[in-house]
Parts: structure tokens; C-alpha cells; sequence
């Protein structure tokens, strides 16, 4: 947990309070100019960290363009050490969503393997990793115990893709975060019961109505992607990261036990 003070003071605040919120551009998102919008916006919106994918020019683009932190993805733990040279605040094991639609898996082996990799090359430096979605929840709650053990910094939860929402609406926005809200909530719960104290970052699939839930599930704050970086119009993207802070800071009057 002393990884975690090297993070700025807001950001470690923003974990306490349990509202971080962060914007994701995507781990495959290598479009400078995507990437430049989706920073703006997350600035503009009120987020609390930009993640975006590891290449030293991204972070270029992303400093130039908002006064984030900026956490950098990737799957190859030798991408990082250039990233944090390059200016990266934090570094990111996954998520994994946009590998599924290729057939590539990740079993907890190899995200157990990557993350001892990761935390040998750099053993200062705050590491977050993604537990899969594809595996059944006692599975990813036991990942998550295991990665704990490996000294990660925070865990972070995924499952939109995997979600088929059969309504509109809240409802639907409810149908399709339950994935992410499932693995908070038994990943949080294991965590505590094991007396490991590590904060979870749900992502994938939420939205401004589910976010104060993800909270509810035991997480420290939430990822949004999709929802922010499939969109072209930046007025737009503004008013979706907007609505996710307002929701997380008027969480406590959501009445969710």
C-alpha cells in the first residue's frame, strides 16, 4: 500500500472517499486523436485518471492534452518500463475486453505470471491488474487473493462484453453491468474476509446509474470506457464522464445496502 502514496494527493483521496473515477480510452487504442478527445473530456468531465494504452506518444498526447494522471494498459510487461520513463503516473495488467472478440483468453496463471513479471521490472512503481471475466466468480475472487499476494496495488473488475442486456433503459443499463457488479462485490468481499487491504476499481459496462452500485459492491471508485471513447461528438463525451462524477459524489443518497 505504500506504492499507493507515490499516486497524487486527490487521486489517494479520491480512493479514500471511494469516487475515484477513471476514463478509459482503450488498451488497443493507439488513434492519437481518439486518445487526445477522450482526455479532454475525462479533464473536462471531472475524472479523477486517464488510462489509456502504453506508448510512450500516447502519453505525449495525453499530457498535452489534460492534467490527469495517466495510467498506461498493456499486456507485455516490458512495454512499461519506457512508459513510466516516458511520464506515466501508473501501469495496468488488462483489461481484456477487446482481446475476447479474437479468441484470446487469459486464464489466472498467466495474469498471475504477467503481474509477477510486471512487479520484478518495476518494483516501485503502483500496479493495477484486471482479474478476467471469463473465469466463474469463487475463481476470479481466488485470482484476486493470489494477486494480493503478489503485491499488486489495486484490482480492477471487467465484464461489459459478456453482458446481453434484454431491456432499455435503467434496467437495461443495470442488465449490463451485472457482470462487473458481481465480480466487485465477491472479489471485495474475499479481499476483506482474508484481512488484505486493497482497493477495487469496477470497470467495464457501467454507466452513471450503476456506478453509485459498483460502491455499494465494495469498490474504491470505477472505470468507464465504451461509454465515453465509442463517441466522436466531445460534447457529448463531456456530459457522460459529468453525469458518472455526479453519480459517485451523490452516491450516499442512492439507497443501496
Amino acid at each position: 500500500m505504500t506504492r499507493l502514496r507515490h499516486l497524487s494527493a486527490s487521486l489517494q483521496q479520491s480512493l479514500t472517499d471511494s469516487c475515484l473515477l477513471k476514463v478509459i480510452a482503450g488498451l488497443n487504442n493507439f488513434d492519437a486523436s481518439s486518445v487526445h478527445r477522450v482526455a479532454l473530456a475525462a479533464d473536462s468531465g471531472g475524472a479523477d485518471l486517464l488510462d489509456i494504452a502504453c506508448d510512450p506518444a500516447l502519453i505525449s498526447v495525453a499530457r498535452k492534452s489534460c492534467n490527469l494522471p495517466i495510467c498506461v494498459s498493456a499486456v507485455d510487461p516490458y512495454l512499461f518500463p519506457a512508459a513510466i520513463s516516458a511520464g506515466a503516473d501508473m501501469i495496468e495488467i488488462g483489461n481484456f475486453d477487446s482481446f475476447y472478440p479474437e479468441g484470446r483468453i487469459f486464464d489466472a496463471e498467466e495474469v498471475l505470471s504477467l503481474s509477477r513479471a510486471t512487479r520484478n521490472l518495476l518494483p516501485e512503481t503502483v500496479l493495477s491488474v484486471t482479474v478476467p471475466h471469463v473465469l466463474p466468480l469463487d475463481q476470479q475472487a481466488q485470482l484476486a487473493l493470489d494477486l494480493a499476494a503478489t503485491d499488486v496495488d489495486l484490482i480492477q473488475t471487467e465484464g461489459g462484453t459478456s453482458s446481453r442486456p434484454l431491456t432499455s433503459g435503467a434496467q437495461g443499463l443495470i442488465e449490463k453491468a451485472t457482470p462487473a457488479l458481481a465480480a466487485a462485490y465477491e472479489i471485495s468481499k474475499a479481499i476483506s474476509l482474508s484481512g488484505f487491504s486493497i482497493p477495487i476499481l469496477c470497470s467495464s459496462g457501467l454507466s452513471d446509474v450503476t456506478a453509485p452500485m459498483a460502491i455499494a459492491a465494495g469498490a474504491s471508485g470505477v472505470g468507464i470506457g465504451s461509454a465515453v471513447n465509442r463517441l466522436e461528438d466531445e460534447v457529448a463525451m463531456v456530459a457522460v464522464v459529468k453525469r458518472v462524477r455526479e453519480a459517485l459524489v451523490n452516491k450516499s443518497r442512492i439507497p443501496i445496502k
